[in-house]
């Protein structure tokens, strides 16, 4: 279903890598968030994924495929738009941390209601 969301396959020089296997292994990438030279061999070359990965991010391939995914799984009736962030889980940034708080002064008073 996705497949010619992506570019056709240049005619001229080395024969290009199978896009399913590029995928794959992209997927593969962000699911487990390895780096890239960790891909394991069985995808091929993992500079070679990059450098598809990366042109296709260029051309706007992947926004293609998300769109894509999305309205299929919209007319299904498969996507669930709710999202829920738990505080418990969401982190301030490591610079953030370390911050002056203003409290308006010297001790901050808890309003009790």
């Amino acid at each position: 279903m996705i497949g010619p969301l992506f570019p056709t396959a240049k005619v001229t020089g080395r024969p290009p890598v199978d896009r399913r296997i590029v995928v794959e292994a992209t997927a593969w990438r962000f699911r487990t968030g390895a780096p890239w030279r960790d891909v394991p061999e069985r995808f091929g070359n993992w500079n070679t994924i990059y450098k598809n990965f990366n042109r296709w991010a260029e051309q706007g391939v992947w926004v293609r495929v998300l769109e894509k995914a999305q309205s299929l799984a919209q007319q299904s009736g498969d996507l669930d738009w709710v999202a829920s962030i738990d505080s418990t889980i969401v982190r301030v940034h490591q610079h953030g941390a370390t911050l002056p708080r203003t409290t308006g002064g010297s001790v901050e008073l808890q309003e009790v209601r």
